[in-house]
């Protein structure tokens, strides 16, 4: 293994950072070194991949070739690990423009994909021709799948032991008792001499249909809302697969589009949004507002930036009328895991102030914000014991 901490391979990374440039010992290099290194060919190949995307401007770069692209995307793969890879290939669509290559299905063959590059595709869906529509299904499916394998286990965990919570009785009546339950709990009160064990404390089943929620995800998606809207579908197909949980999910731009009748496929819902246009919370929160029949069983998640473009008066009134009524409402300023999101804080302290907590929510956090409000925990505090800065608070911190 070649020493890092040796004069030739320092100048072996300086060269390969700063590329061509360093031998010509213009621009930063001229205030370092001119350096003359001679290449192997794994260094040679890199190198050449990595002038093709940031020495546009000199080298030609990627062109408009498609071929000349697949290669390129074939040759990162190869040198560079898979988190790599990724950026490259986006610094390759924001940088190159190659976009339209996403129109071809050898390209998406080729691309690694991630939670990003379906939010791409999902904003061109319109402009994918034929013959690309299918592979761009395919790669979308292939995403949304492991996301579901990583997300689906520790939703359903944190849903059922909630709503085991929520429902059961440590006051039950005869019928009511779970006998298995209340031994395990009573089994430090055995008495040997006896053979018996007294049950201090009784647990119960509770009744069933208390054990329902609904839950409603109103879903902004506006284009910087990609990544919250693929995280959503894939949260609202899970939820949609627990019968004890009645879920609906609703996106929104300028227009409503319930998308409750695809949630048994998450990527029928994907293709189902259209990311960009306007925003109408106003709007949205009306329609959900229509399909809340139990508000003391209802959870309403609205995930969205905030930046009403509708009516904001009306908008607070009707999120009012909705705390009141019982309904627990809560929103995300981003289900992702890219951090600090861009909101307005305006419309976040607007809604502090009606007990509606805003903060940015990472999918591995999801689950265990579900579980709390299914429990009617106050999520301020619940997301005071995660370290999530609530917005809109008189005292924004970290808590």
């Amino acid at each position: 293994m070649t020493d890092p901490d040796t004069d030739s391979e320092r100048l072996r990374r300086w060269r390969m950072v700063l590329g061509k440039e360093a031998e010509s010992g213009h621009g930063m290099a001229a205030d370092l070194m001119g350096l003359e290194i001679d290449l192997d060919s794994d260094d040679a190949n890199m190198d050449a991949v990595l002038e093709a995307l940031y020495d546009s401007n000199r080298s030609g770069g990627l062109g408009s070739s498609c071929p000349k692209v697949n290669r390129w995307l074939g040759d990162i793969r190869k040198y560079f690990p898979s988190s790599v890879v990724r950026l490259l290939q986006k610094d390759a669509l924001e940088r190159l423009n190659l976009t339209e290559m996403l129109l071809e299905p050898e390209t998406l063959e080729h691309i690694d994909a991630d939670v990003h590059l379906v939010g791409t595709l999902l904003s061109l869906k319109n402009v994918i021709p034929n013959k690309t529509k299918e592979t761009a299904r395919t790669v979308v499916r292939r995403v949304v799948e492991d996301l579901e394998k990583k997300l689906r286990n520790p939703l359903l965990e944190a849903i059922r032991g909630a709503i085991n919570k929520a429902t059961r009785k440590h006051r039950p009546k005869l019928h009511e008792i779970d006998w298995h339950r209340t031994i395990r709990k009573n089994l430090k009160h055995y008495l040997p001499d006896k053979k018996t064990v007294i049950a201090e404390t009784l647990v119960g089943h509770g009744a069933k249909r208390s054990s329902m929620r609904d839950v409603v995800l109103c879903v902004d998606q506006s284009g910087s809302m990609a990544t919250s809207v693929v995280y959503s579908s894939v949260f609202a197909a899970v939820l949609a697969s627990v019968r004890s949980i009645n879920t609906k999910m609703v996106v929104f731009d300028i227009e409503v589009v319930d998308l409750t009748d695809h949630l048994a496929d998450p990527v029928d819902v994907l293709f189902g949004t259209q990311l960009g246009g306007g925003t109408d919370i106003n709007r949205a929160v009306g329609y959900c507002e229509q399909l809340i029949d139990r508000p003391g069983q209802t959870i309403m998640v609205l995930i969205s930036d905030l930046f009403e473009g509708g009516n904001a008066e009306h908008l607070l009134q009707r999120v009012q009328r909705l705390v009141t009524s019982g309904v627990k409402v809560v929103c995300l300023l981003a289900l992702n895991d890219e951090g600090a999101p861009v909101f307005s804080e305006t419309l976040a302290s607007h809604f502090a102030a009606l007990d509606v907590p805003a903060f940015a929510c990472t999918p591995n956090q999801f689950p265990d914000l579900m579980a709390a409000a299914i429990q009617h925990k106050d999520l301020t505090s619940w997301a005071a014991t995660q370290n999530i800065p609530v917005k809109g608070l008189a005292s924004e911190t970290a808590f």
